[in-house]
């Protein structure tokens, strides 16, 4: 069963809860975005959004010569047993056409988050001697973000999970239940991911919910886990902040994907060129990941750019006045053609329709760059976006401009600023928090 979010449930009772038996993934619980968001700067969230993501499993003994050879990561031969890593895969342009969490279950058996259709379509055309299956229905997929998530999860578990470093999962017991948990998350604050059977997904939740009420936690629905997570924490997200060219890649590819995969409809100033809305793991800041000592697809590519990398990613604040005008537009009578809507928290609540917006950044009327996952941090009580932008442009306090509008309707001009990246970078910063500053629990 594919889960889907109901996009006419606006406010559900906070009671309700979301695993994958629903069939449903609300939309938003609470109906107030900065409530929602605010739980991860000042005690923690609680969502079930990534049930929507594919899970695929691949197995068999030739599995690490088709993840090598797909991915651009270093040798799956070395990743551990119950270790896991963030996968990309890429196009002949070197263009990213999948990325997620692997992890690795056995010897000859890997679980991918995110990676299909894309790995389903290379399973479908290798030689190897390797299968596949989707396996999301086997599964719950919780998250939690905030300075207390550590708290609430050692509390439900009633166990100490002061060792796992950032990146790094382990098994515990929730209600005699299993439960895999990485310390992993998308709002950039101490954040972690629960795994487990489908059939004790109602259990697990209403445990983690209970201990969330009592440390003032809130659950999150989709409309707020999206933007108003990624951007500010940093973590370019496919449909939010790129996208993927299945469509613009193989013939074959497309056809492969047409019913799994949507086209997407291309939203702003940038939508002249659909070539704009695709990133490499370069533009993105995930060349680490990516490792030339063995061949894979895309390789070629990759390899020339990354004598000289053109671009790279910043964070934009947006100019407070210009984007009230765009507001103010909508509201200024049938005589006057109004900008694109822009008084959305988010920019993926604007776009449920299947829709990815990328916007010109200029430098002197020079185009430098690209904006997308515009949102509001609530945090910060700023606009923001990331930005894609040339290298020598990446000058924090740069003043810049946003051409904002599709073509075709009417454009703004909206001032902007190139901040840090991450925009989230307080000291319970995941990667970098220590949480020997968390007391331990005493059972």
């Amino acid at each position: 069963m594919k889960l889907t979010f109901d996009n006419s449930i606006i406010k559900c009772a906070k009671t309700v809860a979301f695993h994958p038996l629903t069939g449903l993934l609300p939309y938003e619980f609470s109906g107030n975005s900065r409530e929602e968001y605010m739980a991860c700067r000042e005690t923690a969230w609680l969502g079930g959004t990534l049930h929507i993501v594919r899970v695929y499993d691949v197995f068999g003994p030739d599995v690490v010569k088709f993840l090598n050879y797909t991915c651009v990561n270093r040798d799956f031969a070395k990743l551990p047993i119950g270790k896991s890593r963030h996968g990309i895969t890429c196009n002949d342009k070197g263009q990213i056409l999948a990325n997620g969490l692997i992890l690795r279950l056995a010897e000859d058996r890997f679980r991918t988050y995110s990676m299909a259709p894309a790995l389903h379509y290379h399973m479908e055309k290798t030689d190897l001697d390797v299968q596949g299956e989707f396996v999301e229905d086997n599964e719950y997929f919780y998250q939690i973000d905030g300075p207390k998530s550590l708290e609430i999860l050692e509390e439900a578990c009633q166990c100490d999970l002061h060792d796992l470093k950032f990146a790094q999962n382990k098994k515990v017991m929730i209600c005699g239940t299993e439960m895999l948990i990485h310390r992993l998350g998308m709002s950039g604050a101490l954040g972690y991911e629960m795994h487990g059977e489908a059939k004790y997904a109602d259990i697990a939740f209403d445990r983690l919910k209970e201990v969330l009420d009592r440390f003032g936690g809130k659950l999150q629905g989709f409309k707020n886990y999206c933007t108003l997570n990624h951007t500010p924490g940093g973590y370019p997200n496919h449909s939010i902040h790129f996208d993927l060219p299945y469509h613009y890649s193989w013939p074959d590819l497309s056809e492969f994907c047409a019913r799994s995969w949507r086209k997407t409809k291309f939203l702003g100033s940038a939508a002249d060129d659909a070539q704009n809305y695709f990133v490499t793991p370069y533009d993105v800041g995930w060349e680490s990941r990516v490792n030339f000592d063995h061949e894979f697809i895309g390789k070629e590519a990759l390899l020339e750019l990354s004598k000289n990398p053109p671009r790279t990613t910043v964070t934009l604040e947006w100019n407070t006045e210009d984007v009230g005008d765009v507001f103010m537009s909508q509201l200024r009578g049938l005589d006057v053609e109004p900008y694109d809507p822009i008084e959305f928290p988010t920019q993926q609540a604007e776009n449920v329709d299947g829709s990815t917006r990328m916007d010109y950044v200029l430098v002197d009327g020079k185009k430098v760059g690209l904006a997308t996952g515009k949102t509001i941090s609530y945090y910060d009580r700023r606009m923001i976006s990331l930005a894609y932008i040339d290298k020598e442009y990446a000058v924090e306090g740069l003043d810049v401009v946003v051409l904002w509008g599709t073509p075709g309707h009417p454009q703004k001009e909206i001032r902007a600023k190139v901040a840090r990246f991450p925009y989230f970078n307080e000291p319970y910063r995941n990667e970098t928090f220590d949480v020997e500053n968390i007391p331990h629990p005493q059972f």
